[in-house]
């Protein structure tokens, strides 16, 4: 009897002793200066969801403006609805004069690999010499071509390849 009573209090004294702690470091500096900066942080978050992505980023312009136009089978010729996903990015590149980009032409898996990789070309360069005409500083517009070697989609369907015959805008 006499040891269970030793036990516990033993164990009512390690619990005090814990609970003491625990009340000084909770009222002490570490969760004053903690409490801030998770509020903060989170203000931060609310924040960026609010205001969006930052201006002249490649987030930026995809979520704005768009950074892909397609093209039909075997061609080069932009469509009406190329042309007015272009016509917005040289309103976007305007908008930011430091803003460098990358366009990439791209291709499906139909033919050989020097056919695609010529045809991805000529599609970056009908989307750099319209983009040129629309006013965009043709310094600012760098072309390279990724034929069928980098597929938006997998797949040997209609689907799959409209998604693939595409020029896409990377801002450097």
């Amino acid at each position: 009897m006499r040891l269970k009573f030793l036990t516990l209090i033993a164990a009512a004294s390690l619990l005090g002793a814990c609970a003491s702690d625990t009340e000084e470091t909770s009222g002490g500096q570490g969760s004053g200066a903690a409490a801030p900066t998770t509020s903060s942080s989170a203000g931060a978050t609310q924040e960026s969801a609010i205001q969006g992505p930052t201006p002249g980023t490649q987030e930026h312009l995809t979520v704005n403006v768009g950074d892909r136009v397609f093209f039909d089978t075997d061609k080069s010729d932009l469509t009406a609805d190329s042309r007015e996903v272009l016509e917005k990015v040289a309103v976007w590149m305007n908008s930011y004069p430091v803003a460098t980009v990358t366009i990439e032409g791209h291709a499906d898996e139909r033919g050989t690999r020097e056919y695609n990789l010529a045809l991805g070309e000529r599609r970056a360069n009908s989307v750099s010499d319209y983009l040129a005409a629309l006013g965009v500083n043709p310094n600012r517009l760098q072309t390279v071509s990724f034929g069928k070697e980098q597929p938006a989609v997998l797949g040997s369907n209609e689907e799959a390849w409209a998604q693939n015959r595409r020029g896409v805008f990377k801002v450097n």
